[in-house]
């Protein structure tokens, strides 16, 4: 089975760039490496930076960056808020959130999952998990914290949001990434070293020990058998994101009931596996595609660079879709290993309508089925 290894290429390339001195031109740069971390370590799947994270997704963001990121499947599927179903995706890491007292719930035994986070609350989790305790912050509890969390430069790239702000994608972003280079209490040793994580010569997540156990896939998976089959680790022990959003292993078995089959990469460092369906995500942009090459175009001025393919499935739909990458324009050329007739699974982004109707992706990835 021949696999692209897009994911590894990008990161590679963030790689090389964060090698460089950080200058302003290179703030974009900075970004991306900072995005990977956050994937590769499981702590989040960024999607769009401007939204507003809820309560319930910021718990589950600190379970996945804390020493518990193991025991959510273990974790009892009784809620312990009134207003948190127990079959939530995110009641385990809301009631280990609660029970070690990263985040506290309201009056009437109320958590407000669907209420956005702010930073006095991200703030207070977060030190939370770097040992802090109330016995820490005399006086005003609030205003310490917000002057600890200065002081151990925790605000970096979030100097301008107001204690009271509520917190987008972007600002847990970087919050938890600070959190990851920060020492824990007490400690010498960055907090990511519970990841094994370490920091390069300018402060910053290294990215290079990173490349050994970056994220690894395709696969195309049938049943959950297959699933834990093809994973190094327990699957009992492993984070899910089901296109872009938390899942439970219960969630993707019925999925793959429904549909048949899915797209898997997965990280055995962070224990997290990223699950993409034939349905498809507004949230990441990406769906799977299966059916049969029928068509490679090539351009007028290079006949041996394809330049997209069309996919026909079995319902005799036609997807076209673009090779934008040298490397699939190598998979799919006459020196390649794809050709016309051939049965693959395109794992695919950005849809789009072209002039005459039909709709069109850009491949990601791919697998010869």
């Amino acid at each position: 089975m021949n696999r692209m290894r897009g994911c590894c290429l990008a990161l590679a390339a963030v790689t090389a760039a964060s090698l460089c001195p950080v200058t302003a031109q290179a703030s974009e740069s900075t970004y991306d490496l900072r995005k990977r971390v956050m994937e590769l370590t499981g702590i989040m799947n960024p999607s769009d930076g401007s939204r507003f994270i809820s309560r319930a997704e910021f718990a589950a963001m600190l379970v996945r960056a804390s020493e518990y990121r193991s025991t959510v499947a273990d974790a009892s599927s009784v809620s312990v808020f009134a207003d948190v179903p127990a079959d939530s995706a995110y009641a385990p890491h809301i009631r280990i959130a609660a029970r070690q007292g990263w985040m506290k719930g309201y009056l009437g035994g109320m958590f407000r999952p669907e209420e956005s986070v702010t930073l006095k609350d991200a703030v207070r989790a977060v030190l939370a998990l770097l040992g802090y305790t109330d016995e820490d912050f005399a006086g005003d509890q609030s205003g310490s914290r917000m002057a600890k969390y200065s002081y151990l430069e925790l605000n970096e790239n979030l100097e301008w949001i107001q204690s009271e702000e509520i917190l987008t994608e972007d600002n847990c972003l970087n919050l938890l990434y600070n959190l990851l280079k920060t020492p824990a209490k007490g400690s010498q040793n960055i907090y990511g070293s519970i990841m094994d994580l370490t920091l390069s010569t300018d402060g910053e997540i290294n990215p290079l020990e990173m490349l050994d156990t970056s994220v690894k896939g395709p696969y195309v998976v049938k049943k959950i058998g297959s699933v834990s089959s093809k994973l190094p680790f327990d699957i009992d022990k492993a984070s899910f994101y089901m296109d872009g959003e938390p899942c439970t292993k219960a969630n993707v078995k019925a999925m793959l009931e429904d549909y048949g089959y899915a797209v898997m990469y997965y990280n055995s460092t962070s224990k997290t596996v990223w699950i993409y369906t034939p349905e498809g995500s507004e949230t990441t942009g990406k769906t799977v595609l299966q059916g049969e090459i029928t068509n490679i175009y090539y351009k007028s001025s290079e006949v041996l660079t394809p330049t997209a393919v069309t996919l026909t499935t079995e319902d005799g739909e036609e997807y076209e879709c673009s090779l934008n990458s040298s490397d699939l324009q190598f998979a799919f050329s006459i020196y390649g290993t794809v050709e016309v007739g051939d049965e693959v699974v395109l794992v695919c982004s950005g849809s789009s309508e072209n002039e005459d109707g039909a709709v069109t992706y850009q491949v990601t990835d791919f697998l010869e089925d």
